[in-house]
Order: C-alpha cells, then sequence, then structure tokens
C-alpha cells in the first residue's frame, strides 16, 4: 500500500478572525478521512470549493502536519515525522502544482528548474536526467534552455511534471493541473500523466473539481464535502450509481463526455 490515512484530522489558525491579542481561533478543515491508495493506483480526489481537496493533498505530502490521525506512506509513519527524518523520503513523493507560472522560477530556464530538485537531493551531473524527463513529457530537449514566459501553459504545465517525475519518485499528487488550461492543452498534459502510469509505474493521486477528468483518468474516487469524505469507491461504480446526494449533485452539474472518447 503507497498511502494508508487513518482517521485524519487537521486545523489551521483562521488567520480572518485574529484577535489583537492571544492566537487566531482554528478551523477544521479535515474531519477524520481514512482511505488507502495502493501502488499503482490512480486516485481522484473531487470536490468543491473549499472542500479539503489542496489541504489533504499537502497533508499527505507533510507540507502540512496533520493534527491528529495518522499517515503512512509505504509503511512509513510520517505523520509527525520530524524535516530532518522526511528529507530522505521527499524524493520518492513529488507534487505539481496549479499554477506553473508561480511555481516555476520565470528566472532560471527550463534546464534549471528541473536539475534543481537533483542536485538538492544530491544527483551529480543531472543534465541526462533532465533530457530525459523532457522525453517523458514530450517536450523537445532544446527547451532546457527557454524560460517559463516562452513556453504556452500547457508547456509549462509539462515542465512541472517532468520536475516532478526527474526524481524518479513512487508517487506523484498533481493538484487541479488542467485547470487553468483549453482543451486541448488539457487533453495532453492528461495523456502525459496516463503514459507515465504505464511507463513509470507511478502512483498518482489527482486532485481536481472536473469529474468528466476524474472518470477518464482514476482507479478510484474519494469525494469530499467540508473537509470530510461522503463517498469513496472504484471510479466506475461512483459513477454509474452514485450513493451520496452531494456525488449526484457533482455529476448533475458537470457534462461528462463519452469515457471512451480518445484523447486527441
Amino acid at each position: 500500500m503507497m498511502y494508508q490515512i487513518n482517521n485524519l484530522h487537521l486545523s489551521l489558525p483562521d488567520m480572518t478572525r485574529k484577535p489583537l491579542i492571544g492566537a487566531a481561533p482554528r478551523i477544521n478543515i479535515l474531519k477524520g478521512l481514512s482511505f488507502e491508495v495502493p501502488k499503482g493506483a490512480v486516485l481522484g480526489i473531487v470536490g468543491g470549493s473549499g472542500s479539503g481537496k489542496s489541504t489533504l493533498g499537502r497533508a499527505m505530502l507533510r507540507l502540512l502536519e496533520p493534527t491528529t490521525g495518522q499517515i503512512l506512506f509505504d509503511g512509513t509513519d510520517i505523520t509527525h515525522a520530524p524535516e530532518d527524518d522526511l528529507r530522505h523520503l521527499r524524493k520518492r513523493f513529488q507534487m505539481v502544482f496549479q499554477d506553473p507560472m508561480s511555481s516555476l522560477n520565470p528566472r532560471r530556464r527550463v534546464g534549471g528548474i528541473i536539475a534543481g530538485p537533483l542536485r538538492l537531493h544530491g544527483f551529480e551531473g543531472p543534465r541526462g536526467r533532465v533530457d530525459d524527463a523532457l522525453d517523458l513529457v514530450g517536450l523537445p530537449r532544446s527547451f532546457a534552455q527557454r524560460y517559463p514566459h516562452e513556453l504556452s501553459g500547457g508547456q509549462r504545465q509539462r515542465v512541472g511534471i517532468a520536475r516532478a517525475i526527474a526524481l524518479r519518485p513512487d508517487f506523484i499528487l498533481a493538484d487541479e493541473i488542467v485547470s487553468g488550461l483549453d482543451v486541448s492543452s488539457q487533453a495532453q498534459v492528461l495523456k502525459v500523466l496516463e503514459d507515465l502510469v504505464q511507463e513509470l509505474g507511478l502512483t498518482l493521486a489527482f486532485i481536481s473539481h472536473d469529474l468528466s477528468v476524474i472518470r477518464r483518468l482514476c482507479d478510484r474516487v474519494i469525494v469530499l464535502q467540508n473537509g470530510a469524505i461522503v463517498e469513496k469507491a472504484e471510479t466506475a461504480t461512483l459513477f454509474d450509481a452514485p450513493q451520496a446526494e452531494y456525488t449526484k449533485e457533482l455529476l448533475a452539474a458537470i457534462p461528462l463526455p463519452d469515457p471512451h472518447q480518445p484523447w486527441d
């Protein structure tokens, strides 16, 4: 099992209500979440705005520390592990962010952006891995000399994926990475992810509000509402026979294309 999440709770300070003296009151963001992500699976995490999707993703990668509960990554308890203990694990789980313009350093060329994590984790002579990563995401190796502003939105997002896979991680979390792209660019990025799961044996968690994307890409789905899981099921089961009223509302609100239609 790649991830086991047991009764996970997370609260954060409500800075909009911070008093002049003392600590801000805390808001319960995640409320008793329990689920598993098997190795090689593609998990969809879906829900509306404010449902806790992105907070859950950051907690899974220990970018946020849970209040209570347990996170097991490939059998290792990382729930409250100090950063020194996490450092050697971080190359095994990586994240691709929603907005590539804010997550890619605009002053660095693409090659340097992809090589950054490699150097951080002690890889020497990263050029070969940079080239391999660009190949895997379908970008010309010459793009290593370009700056982010010289690329389209879809190309920048593929650079973000290349940076993540250059380390050959076991697990990638993608947080709303196609939400700002046009339909054609979405299809290209999703096809890249689909191919990487097959070629590299990745385990993937894909956060989205778009159920049509979830249906095409994911093996199983968890549905969040107000920080709690209201439904979890295999993808086909969830779409054919949703149980929770909230899931039914999400399905009714989003047009779903033919799942057998090819990406391009």
